[in-house]
């Protein structure tokens, strides 16, 4: 096997992976109950999927300035997911949307009664 047809077959598997996650977390977006499970399926396999697809394309593609802006896209989406996944997650915590029975271990519960 040659060097470009092994960066092909690894370049199209990310791709394929990537774009399976990112299947499974529109699926997990209609598919569960509520808030804080929604949440949790819009940024992990989310977040997971795009980096793979922005894997397998810089495999693909060779030029300067695009593997820069590949780059830039993957920081941002590292950066700005967690932050808005926290976010939506407070609001709901707050406004009484979350479904608090089915928490573990609640850390906001004292923020509340204050």
């Amino acid at each position: 096997m040659t060097t470009d047809l092994l960066v092909d077959v690894a370049s199209g598997a990310l791709l394929l992976v990537g774009s399976a996650l990112a299947l499974v977390a529109a699926i997990g977006l209609v598919r569960f109950p509520d808030v804080l499970t929604r949440m949790h399926a819009a940024t992990k396999p989310q977040t997971l999927g795009l980096l793979l697809v922005l894997a397998g394309l810089a495999l693909r593609v060779r030029d300067p300035g695009a593997l820069t802006i590949i780059a830039l896209v993957a920081l941002f989406q590292l950066v700005t997911a967690p932050v808005s996944a926290h976010m939506v997650a407070r609001a709901a915590f707050r406004t009484g949307i979350a479904n608090t029975s089915r928490l573990e271990r609640n850390d906001l519960n004292d923020l509340n009664d204050a």
